[in-house]
């Protein structure tokens, strides 16, 4: 049975659902509010994970860190328990 979600972990992993690419982790927490100990929890119980990417920027590179939905998050989403916290 998945676990129970939190509203606002629901509201993550809806995002992640929708994002197949995966999303940025800075953009998860700056533009939707998300803690990252919330996303790292995620992570931890096997609803998603973090890849990291490099990207080519003019002559230069950087790393960024991708969240992505796993089955197991995609299964908790089906549940319809919600957690209050």
């Amino acid at each position: 049975m998945a676990p129970s979600l939190s509203p606002k972990a629901r509201k993550a992993l809806n995002l992640l659902a929708s994002s197949p690419g995966g999303a940025a982790e800075e953009l998860v927490l700056i533009a939707y509010g998300f803690r990252r100990e919330m996303l790292a929890g995620l992570v931890l119980a096997g609803l998603a994970t973090v890849v990291t990417d490099t990207l080519r920027i003019d002559e230069g590179t950087i790393g960024i860190d991708l969240l992505t939905i796993t089955d197991a998050g995609r299964n908790a989403l089906k549940d319809r328990r919600v957690r209050d916290d």
